[in-house]
């Protein structure tokens, strides 16, 4: 259910009513706009209470608008519970409405020379963020699988090197407290996306989560993975579209390009594309790029390595930093004429 307040409601009638519900026996998500306060609240609604409805007994003279329920699972990414979109900071870093931020850097972390080469290649062009994989989930389990804490020692010399925040993958529950010392974002993977034990550990966290779509991931199958964080306390929450697995060969998934503007119409959100794992292949990854800024996401995660032909993993999907130079000039001109932010 959704508690509206009424314009400009104050602080103490906010805690009256929060403390309201939760004597109800129900918990309260409250998210402050520039001029009205939302609370979503969460719980299990019985028969009996829903035949009483307690929360229409909350006065109106608290400084309650409206309460109605909402009728998506997803309570708390439902735009119903937001309806201003949700801008996540990265430390200092937006990530959402009105900017278009790019996050880029190499499928692995593979050694020194590569991390602090790529970065500043990236850096230079105006990524705002480094992606690198120090945990590598890989279909053969014979292949390179990451360096763990020494690529994420190799992310944060990159990081003093350049400020850039890192995006780094935590698939495994046990290594979420190493992966925190040093990730200023979460991502959680494709093939984690369900993982419903990791989503509630990260959702306890503080750090920003970025939740890429599986292969075979319907959007509301992604909405209530998103659910499983926030309701956790993470309000921090970045969707990513990444490409589903269709009946086409000819790239490595298909890039869903109408999720952005479906999501959009959804959740409050920021939502991000990945061209890289969508194409498969570097040479389609600059016109998905534009196509997403275009159909209005709110930012990229590319992969990028400075001498593509010799890395360990993605080898064919990743740009080259002259490439990525050459995409960030035209993502730079295409966000100017839609009043987008680079």
């Amino acid at each position: 259910m959704i508690v509206i307040m009424k314009k400009f409601a104050r602080d103490e009638q906010i805690e009256g009513v929060v403390k309201k519900i939760s004597e109800l026996g129900f918990v309260s998500h409250v998210s402050k706009g520039s001029e009205r306060t939302v609370i979503g609240v969460v719980g299990e609604f019985s028969k009996d209470k829903l035949k009483i409805d307690p929360l229409s007994l909350l006065s109106m003279e608290n400084g309650v608008e409206t309460v109605y329920r909402v009728s998506k699972p997803y309570k708390l990414a439902s735009i119903e519970n937001r309806p201003e979109p949700t801008t996540v900071y990265v430390d200092g870093v937006a990530i959402g409405e009105g900017k278009f931020t790019v996050i880029a850097g190499p499928c692995s972390v593979e050694n020194h020379h590569q991390m602090i080469t790529t970065t500043k290649g990236v850096k230079s062009a105006g990524a705002k963020l480094l992606r690198g994989g120090a945990y590598k989930p890989r279909t053969n389990p014979y292949t390179f699988q990451g360096l763990g804490e020494e690529g994420l020692k190799l992310l944060k010399e990159s990081k003093e090197l350049t400020g850039l925040p890192i995006v780094t993958e935590v698939m495994n529950p046990k290594d979420l407290d190493l992966v925190l010392e040093y990730a200023d974002v979460l991502q959680i993977g494709a093939r984690s996306i369900q993982n419903f034990a990791l989503l509630k550990l990260v959702g306890q966290t503080t750090k920003p989560v970025l939740l890429k779509r599986g292969m075979s991931t319907t959007i509301e199958e992604l909405l209530m993975s998103a659910e499983y964080v926030m309701s956790e306390g993470n309000a921090n929450v970045i969707l990513c579209e990444r490409g589903i697995r269709t009946f086409e060969t000819a790239t490595r998934n298909t890039l869903d390009i109408s999720a952005v503007p479906v999501l959009k119409k959804l959740t409050h959100l920021p939502v991000i594309i990945d061209p890289s794992h969508a194409a498969g292949k570097r040479d389609y990854v600059p016109a998905l790029s534009k196509a997403a800024i275009a159909v209005g996401a709110d930012g990229l995660i590319i992969e990028v390595h400075y001498k593509p032909e010799i890395a360990i993993s993605d080898a064919s999907q990743q740009l080259t930093i002259p490439e990525f130079e050459n995409l960030m000039k035209d993502l730079k001109k295409i966000a100017q004429v839609l009043g987008k932010e680079m």
